[in-house]
């Protein structure tokens, strides 16, 4: 059993000791005589593995767990609160095949606008479905999923009410990914795989993964763009409207076979521990990048300033790792928008994603992307002239 835990405050990227913990099975925690204990078989982060009880395996196939809920106890503590209830894999022989090739899993909050650009570049390079961890947006989140998922663009929307777990919410993705989806890439909405070979990210992939050579783990080169001069948010989006950049690449994130993760599942984020023997490999940046929008244009990147999703990162607002990479030199811990804001982070003019975008996106005739809105009022449009015989 998968256990995932708010508030253990383990180290990143290490083992805990399990002895210290126990797994707790019930009905009704307050009340020994409803519950039971198993031992953990592993704790990182927040993520722990407990040995299910066979009681409690035998329920599964009886169909009479329906109430039963999980939990943790650490040494010399209370019973943690619990929502958890144990889910129970299909025992059923999966295909060889699995259904989908590539998929994406994200967590936001409040990122709806960008989402119909991004899902849509995203599906003509290659990908097939996208896991979406909903961390209490209060946007237009849900009326743009259903919009896609109309549109039909495979979109699981998981609501994910916990502050600042995104690593445990990416383990999560994991496991649930892993019966349908050969691979996964980890990557945020502003982020956006830049290819630079002919052929999608399929292409890229079997460039880089042999059966031979036990690659599990794809990494890509960021490289962060500023606000290129703007002050308002681009309407043709992103990929269109933000195009000078830093030189320096920054972190990379993964692309993973999710059925070849450590058993801890443990991650940064950026990438997993895989079990022996696979490895991970990185991408040479002249076959891809992912282009990082980090730097937008203040009325969006001020939001930042707000909660951060990491585990182990602090939010910009408190006085703490102020000297952290995942912060901008000089901005303090006030969103008070700079003089110079929408001339910083240009180094290098980067019009490559912006030309592939032109080229395969734009409609001919009104120039207009297919997520913009205009571009829906219009396809409208047309569709009622020609029921009226106008076209």
């Amino acid at each position: 059993t998968i256990v995932f835990v708010k508030g253990l405050n383990l180290r990143p990227e290490k083992l805990g000791e399990s002895s210290r913990f126990q797994c707790v099975y019930g009905w009704d925690f307050t009340r020994t005589k409803f519950f039971f204990k198993s031992d953990v078989l592993s704790v990182a982060q927040e993520i722990i593995r407990c040995k299910t009880p066979s009681s409690i395996l035998a329920q599964a196939q009886a169909h009479t767990q329906a109430y039963l809920k999980v939990s943790i106890q650490v040494e010399g503590k209370k019973i943690f609160p619990s929502i958890a209830r144990p889910g129970f894999l299909s025992t059923q022989k999966q295909p060889k095949r699995k259904s989908h090739e590539l998929c994406i899993c994200t967590m936001l909050r409040n990122q709806a606008r960008f989402m119909r650009e991004w899902v849509m570049y995203h599906a003509r390079i290659g990908v097939e479905r996208w896991f979406i961890y909903d961390n209490n947006s209060d946007d237009d989140i849900e009326n743009v999923i259903t919009f896609l998922q109309s549109a039909g663009y495979n979109i699981t929307w998981h609501l994910w009410a916990w502050v600042k777990t995104q690593e445990a919410g990416f383990a999560h993705c994991a496991v649930r990914a892993r019966a349908s989806c050969e691979w996964v890439a980890f990557i945020d909405v502003d982020e956006f795989f830049n290819i630079k070979i002919k052929g999608g990210l399929n292409h890229v992939i079997s460039h880089y993964s042999r059966p031979e050579n036990n690659v599990a783990e794809i990494r890509t080169p960021c490289y962060s763009f500023g606000p290129s001069g703007l002050k308002e948010v681009p309407r043709e989006g992103v990929t269109m409207g933000y195009t000078c950049r830093l030189a320096a690449r920054e972190r990379h994130k993964s692309i993973v076979r999710p059925d070849a993760l450590n058993q801890t599942l443990i991650n940064v984020v950026h990438h997993f521990h895989l079990r022996t023997p696979f490895v991970a490999t990185d991408v040479e940046k002249r076959v891809m990048v992912i282009n990082h929008y980090k730097y937008q244009v203040w009325k969006v990147f001020k939001q930042k300033f707000y909660r951060r999703v990491a585990t182990y990162v602090a939010d910009w607002q408190l006085q703490q790792n102020v000297g952290s990479k995942d912060r901008v030199p000089g901005l303090g811990t006030k969103p008070i928008e700079p003089a110079d804001w929408s001339s910083r982070f240009c180094e290098v003019k980067d019009m490559g994603l912006r030309n592939w975008v032109m080229r395969n996106f734009m409609d001919r005739r009104t120039h207009l992307l297919p997520w913009q809105p205009e571009f829906e009022r219009h396809i409208k449009r047309r569709r009622r002239r020609k029921e009226k015989g106008i076209l």
